[in-house]
């Protein structure tokens, strides 16, 4: 009689638990990796764009300034920021009760001059957006943007571009490097046509602007073209910003 021989099979746990067999959907190493980059500028792209979309969001204004300005300071810059962006959201459509939204608020989320100009939609019962971004110093969004329109971005390019995107005009306080980055970023794209749709652009503080650059010293020295200057112009009141814009053509669009 002859004897059966029974051949033990190799446990598959090794094919189950390897970093190739997971679902690349759910594989951070995988999504995290150099050769998935595009995917998550895509990803980043489009999640902040669906939500933009499901809540009606046309335009913006986009409002920059430092994250170190305080409440209630004596250069009155967060106060200024609370109050312009307030009477921007009860004049410019952002309260509109039908869509789609215009001239609704955007930051860069954080503190300062960012939390002032979501403060003061919030202080009109009109919705905010805070484009927050991943840094060492962690930033966490300020609690006065709308929450379905707080985003976090890791690319500073793709935030950039949802700054641009929607905007209708831009307001600039006072600031620091990054500040500047944002606002020379902007004008580029107005003076070289990237930016066909027009663009208002108003510096708060007149006084912190003219002794921080010599705008005019860009043009006398050729190295832009007088009508350059004319991309921007500075006020120094809530009230007045607000007319600014309307002058160079912002459009307010209420119900």
């Amino acid at each position: 009689m002859t004897k059966t021989t029974f051949v033990e099979h190799p446990s598959n746990h090794p094919q189950m638990e390897n970093p190739a067999y997971r679902l690349p959907a759910i594989d951070q190493d995988f999504v995290l990796g150099d050769s998935t980059r595009g995917i998550r500028f895509q990803l980043e792209y489009q999640k902040a764009e669906e939500y933009l979309r499901a809540w009606g969001v046309e335009s913006t204004i986009v409002v920059f300034g430092s994250a170190r300005v305080k409440p209630g300071a004596a250069d009155g810059w967060y106060d200024g920021a609370r109050a312009f962006a307030r009477l921007a959201s009860e004049k410019g459509g952002a309260k509109n009760i039908t869509k789609p939204l215009h001239n609704v608020i955007a930051t860069g989320g954080g503190p300062g001059i960012m939390e002032a100009a979501n403060r003061g939609a919030y202080d009109a019962a009109a919705p905010s957006i805070g484009y927050n971004i991943t840094l060492p110093m962690e930033q966490e969004p300020n609690p006065y943007s709308t929450p379905d329109l707080t985003f976090r971005f890791h690319y500073f390019a793709m935030r950039k571009m949802h700054f641009a995107m929607r905007a209708s005009a831009l307001v600039v306080f006072p600031g620091g490097f990054g500040t500047m980055d944002e606002l020379f970023e902007l004008l580029t794209l107005r003076q070289t046509g990237k930016m066909s749709k027009p663009l208002p652009v108003v510096l708060y503080d007149s006084k912190f602007w003219n002794e921080t650059i010599n705008f005019s010293n860009f043009a006398k020295t050729g190295l832009i073209n007088e009508r350059d200057l004319k991309l921007f112009s500075m006020a120094d009141m809530p009230e007045q910003t607000w007319s600014e814009l309307l002058r160079q053509g912002l459009a307010a669009k209420k119900d």
